[in-house]
């Protein structure tokens, strides 16, 4: 981001989370092996666990996206959507879905975490196989774009999972080799660079947390890992195991052992303990926020929202039912660079707005819708993804 934007997005910095279903844990059950045992909403700056999403006892309804209907899994198969070996999550804050993949499988799996529908995608893009540990999916996050990505243990698949229209597409990206100056912290190597989880950054970069602890660049124009060191603070046997960015900027780690949740500074690795729950088995970290990202996808005030934020119609609508909101807003539309390239004016009336704006001219990629009122107080600010 920009440095000339800060002042923008600078008063909802730091705005609180606790309560936010933004920040998700992929939970097992306290055994030596992956025992999957549920999808749960958790405080990312205090490491409290709250609502549980989806559970290995849920009642799941699937929808095949190939077969186009509803089907009946055998749950004694290692590609259900309630197999033990889940160890892949990831958030798509656009749709409120958690996307994730059995390691001995490549059907993927998208949860509506509202409705508790799943979607499975079934592909022949991935390559898995149960018995080579270098083709398990163990790394997903979404994207600064808005897509989903993936990566295997060995790098040699690299995964981007978008949708068009109703239906997901994948895409194997390419090999993931090391930066020549890795040497011995080799990202492609069993010791050093396999397991554990990813996040993103705003320009669409990716960061591995490896397993042992180390971290690792990922360049996506180059397909390169160039190694970034290694997370310091925390036990010296401790497995990462998942990682995902709270609204605080800081990066958040867990492990599938059953461990404390700390939280590594990416600037210099440093790692602290989180107060929260000292014995989560987690394999896998999901969240709406981005490392290095200046802005907030929150609002100020509850009752104030903007919908759908994938837009692929061109059109959105303003939402308010809030009695302290009054008169005239602006609002206005915001590359990612800072420039202002749309306002509209709404007017409210007795705290209720409900108003459709054709979003014009507007490209594929992502924006920040501004909303401020008379006097210029920021009420809202929202991240959107056009898309066709």
């Amino acid at each position: 981001m920009k440095k000339h934007l800060f002042p923008l997005f600078l008063l909802l910095i730091g705005a609180n989370a606790s309560a936010q279903q933004d920040f998700f844990a992929l939970v097992g059950k306290d055994t030596p092996n992956i025992v999957f045992n549920d999808f749960r909403a958790i405080d990312g700056t205090k490491g409290v666990s709250g609502e549980s999403i989806f559970t290995e006892t849920s009642s799941p309804k699937v929808f095949s996206q190939i077969r186009n209907g509803w089907v009946t899994e055998d749950k004694n198969a290692y590609n259900n959507s309630q197999t033990a070996s889940i160890a892949t999550l990831a958030y798509d804050a656009f749709s409120n879905n958690l996307v994730y993949m059995p390691m001995f499988s490549s059907n993927i799996y998208v949860l509506n975490a509202k409705t508790k529908e799943i979607t499975l995608v079934e592909n022949d893009i991935v390559r898995v196989t149960s018995c080579d540990i270098n083709s398990h999916i163990t790394r997903m996050a979404t994207g600064y774009d808005g897509n989903i990505y993936a990566i295997n243990n060995s790098g040699t698949q690299f995964l981007q999972i978008s949708k068009k229209g109703n239906r997901y597409v994948v895409n194997d990206l390419g090999i993931i080799k090391d930066d020549l100056d890795n040497a011995k912290n080799s990202f492609t190597a069993l010791e050093t660079g396999f397991g554990g989880d990813m996040i993103a950054d705003a320009e669409n970069n990716f960061y591995v947390f490896s397993a042992s602890g180390n971290v690792f660049k990922i360049s996506t124009k180059e397909l390169k890992a160039k190694f970034v060191g290694k997370i310091s603070g925390i036990p010296e046997n401790y497995s990462v195991n998942g990682a995902a960015v709270n609204s605080q900027g800081k990066v958040v780690v867990a492990s599938a052992k059953g461990a404390a949740l700390y939280e590594v500074d990416l600037k210099n690795l440093q790692a602290k303990q989180l107060a929260g729950e000292q014995n989560l088995h987690i394999y896998d970290l999901a969240s709406k926020y981005f490392a290095n990202d200046r802005m907030t996808s929150g609002n100020a005030l509850a009752n104030l929202d903007i919908y759908p934020t994938r837009v692929d119609e061109h059109y959105i609508t303003v939402n308010v039912n809030d009695k302290s909101v009054k008169g005239k807003l602006t609002m206005t539309v915001f590359d990612l660079s800072g420039k202002s390239i749309m306002k509209q004016s709404l007017s409210v009336r007795d705290g209720s707005l409900n108003q459709q704006v054709y979003l014009k001219n507007l490209v594929n990629g992502a924006y920040l819708i501004n909303i401020t009122d008379e006097s210029g107080k920021a009420l809202l600010n929202k991240k959107i993804l056009v898309t066709e």
